[in-house]
């Protein structure tokens, strides 16, 4: 069938096409399947539906199938319908309980980074290894599939060093410590990192503040090589792009199928290359692990799958259930983290966890003898070569390596939560602090955020500050303070959580 061209210049990540359901019907096509679209190159895209966005005898390309064609510009092109992707298929074999071997793994992964597959039969995908976890076997290869489809660093000298936390803990701002305090004892340490997706900020959107965190591979190859280390946006890098994509997928069916966790964190660690690995595994109530118990096993699959990769994965077990530091959001908790860089001191929670973490990655390194690596760690933050290498790393990503943590501007806009009653703090519910945060606009809003005064188990006096709200515009504050006092996010002892009253008649 030969159609007219409409360009629709929207990006949605897939090769996709618009057909008048008239002209569909006609070429015996559904919404989902395959067509070859055909001008001086062929595309092969995925089929939408429409009854009056596009006429009968009219195509609508999406930018990315736009792209493909541009290259020789025609106003008219042919159609044919095209058989879906052996990989589609295999997710049937996967949802049967049947199991793959290494080239199918292989092919399935090559058809998610090349867009092959609809948003429908990825969820599909997710779904079926969620009920059906994958093999040792399938995981790795899975792992090395999300490792070759994607660029790869390759260094010179090593070894190379990388950490990782499984997340789910307020305020997780530690690589901003662990990174410099590891490149400045030698080490090479290229960190690249997540963007907040129900956070209120990931380390990108922390590092943001100070530099920028968008490079390709080979430029974070050579700034780590400069100055040993980097912390950049992992997105940009194109290290393992089918991660991105299925966790995209993940987010709206709100499940994490345990081979894709594990494959998640082991590929991006293989494609940059590292040697030796420490994996931050938080539990307690509120994290993504409950307890210790799911932490041990899901380290020794972590350990396990490094092996199988030729790599050495440390992973250490830590307390989540209250935040780290007293702050939450992207100015905020760099504010906090470059002022212990600056001064050797801040909250215990947040200096104690990252010493424990770069002292691991020293010993790994070969840096500090076993049992040693805390007591380095601590002397490199305390002489201040962290935080001259930190200044190396903003300098590098293209930073002002002059600026303090008294310049870090947060948001203008605050409101107080105060306690109802005299007492100790109880309980600290970790998710309404990152909702408040978020509604306060973090992380997109640099300077949003929360500021903890009072954290579980302190003391605390009637009408005293427990948390301060900050937000760069008045109607995100409201918003964020109107939640907070509907739904408290802390339970002070002797405090009224609600009273319930009869409907009686007056």
């Amino acid at each position: 069938m030969e159609l007219k061209v409409q360009p629709i210049d929207i990006k949605v990540g897939k090769y996709k096409i618009i057909l008048n359901s008239i002209d569909a019907k006609e070429l015996g096509v559904y919404e989902g399947d395959r067509v070859r679209v055909t001008g001086h190159v062929t595309v092969t895209a995925i089929v939408d539906f429409t009854e009056d966005m596009i006429s009968p005898g009219m195509i609508g390309l999406y930018h990315e199938v736009k792209e493909q064609l541009q290259r020789e510009w025609t106003e008219i092109v042919e159609i044919e319908p095209a058989e879906k992707p052996k990989s589609a298929r295999l997710i049937r074999k996967n949802m049967d309980g049947e199991k793959l071997v290494q080239e199918e793994i292989y092919g399935l992964v090559k058809d998610i980074v090349e867009e092959n597959l609809s948003e429908i039969e990825l969820a599909a995908f997710l779904t079926s290894t969620y009920i059906n976890d994958m093999t040792d076997d399938e995981t790795e290869w899975l792992t090395r599939a999300m490792i070759d489809t994607g660029e790869k660093l390759e260094f010179a000298k090593g070894p190379i060093m990388d950490k990782h936390s499984i997340g789910g803990v307020p305020g997780n701002k530690i690589s901003l410590l662990v990174v410099p305090i590891v490149a400045a004892n030698g080490l090479l340490i290229p960190k690249t990192s997540s963007r907040a997706i129900t956070g209120a900020g990931g380390t990108s959107d922390l590092m943001e503040v100070l530099a920028p965190v968008e490079f390709s591979a080979s430029q974070v190859k050579e700034m780590t090589e400069k100055v040993g280390g980097v912390l950049v946006w992992g997105g940009a890098t194109n290290i393992a792009p089918a991660d991105d994509k299925l966790i995209k997928v993940e987010y709206p069916l709100s499940i994490d199928p345990h081979c894709q966790l594990l494959a998640s964190i082991m590929a991006k660690k293989g494609a940059v290359g590292a040697d030796n690995v420490v994996i931050d595994i938080p539990t307690g109530p509120g994290t993504k692990i409950a307890n210790v118990q799911e932490g041990r096993k899901l380290a020794r699959d972590l350990i396990n799958l490094g092996e199988r990769l030729g790599m050495n994965v440390d992973c250490a077990l830590t307390y989540g259930a209250s935040p780290i530091g007293r702050t939450v959001g992207p100015a905020l908790e760099v504010r906090e983290a470059l002022k212990v860089l600056e001064t050797g001191e801040g909250p215990n929670s947040l200096i104690e966890k990252s010493m424990v973490l770069a002292g691991m990655l020293l010993e790994m390194g070969g840096v500090a003898a076993r049992g040693q690596g805390n007591e380095l760690a601590m002397e490199t933050l305390k002489n201040g070569k962290a935080l001259d290498k930190m200044r190396e790393i903003i300098e590098v990503q293209g930073g002002d390596p002059s600026i303090s943590y008294k310049d870090i501007a947060v948001g203008e806009y605050t409101a107080e939560i105060t306690a109802p009653a005299n007492g100790y703090v109880l309980e600290f519910k970790n998710k309404r602090v990152v909702q408040i945060a978020r509604l306060a606009g973090a992380p997109n809003d640099k300077g949003a955020g929360v500021l903890i005064h009072k954290k579980q188990g302190e003391p605390v006096k009637k009408g005293e500050p427990v948390l301060t709200i900050h937000a760069e515009k008045k109607n995100k504050l409201e918003t964020a303070l109107r939640n907070a006092q509907r739904d408290s996010p802390i339970v002070v002892e002797g405090m009224l959580l609600e009273r319930v009253q009869s409907f009686k008649e007056v």
